[in-house]
């Protein structure tokens, strides 16, 4: 049995992000060298997520796959973007106390809605290695998610896979 581990960075924007990293993920697993076995793709970030989604093919304005700007708006309805304190119960006195001892400013902990759509849709995603191939499916591709609005930040994407 195996463990490679490798980790790669994308940069987000004060905007949701939805960055296809499927071909990092596949060099990651030629450079395994495993054959058969289990890859997880995992987001250390609390207001991210990664997804395996086909890829839409348009983008709009913004740049973002038309089918992830759907799920965007689909969100919106469900956990409305945080936009400002009182909002949501978090972040409450002693966050913004604890942020403000970290050089942080009290905007940046406005991402209440972040946080929620991470929880909702996950961190993680687990994916078959059969023959040295991920099995996405036919259109599948994976996708790292950064929701959080209120600052843009280098995101580290972890790619762990575990076979022979």
């Amino acid at each position: 049995m195996t463990i490679y581990s490798h980790a790669f960075t994308i940069q987000s924007d004060t905007h949701p992000t939805f960055d296809d990293v499927t071909d990092q993920v596949e060099q990651a697993l030629a450079d395994s060298k495993i054959a058969d076995g289990i890859l997880m793709v995992f987001s250390q970030h609390t207001t991210c997520s990664v997804l395996i989604q086909e890829a839409s093919d348009d983008l709009n304005y913004y740049g973002i796959d038309m089918l992830m700007q759907d799920l965007v708006e689909v969100l919106e309805k469900i956990i409305p973007t945080c936009r400002s304190e009182g909002q949501y119960y978090h972040p409450g006195p002693k966050h913004i106390k604890a942020a403000a001892g970290r050089d942080e400013l009290p905007s940046w902990s406005l991402n209440t809605d972040a946080h929620l759509r991470s929880v909702i849709l996950g961190r993680s995603v687990s994916i078959p290695v059969v023959d040295s191939a991920m099995v996405l499916g036919e259109f599948g591709r994976i996708y790292f998610a950064d929701f959080d609005q209120v600052r843009a930040r280098q995101r580290t994407v972890r790619v762990q896979i575990i076979g022979e």
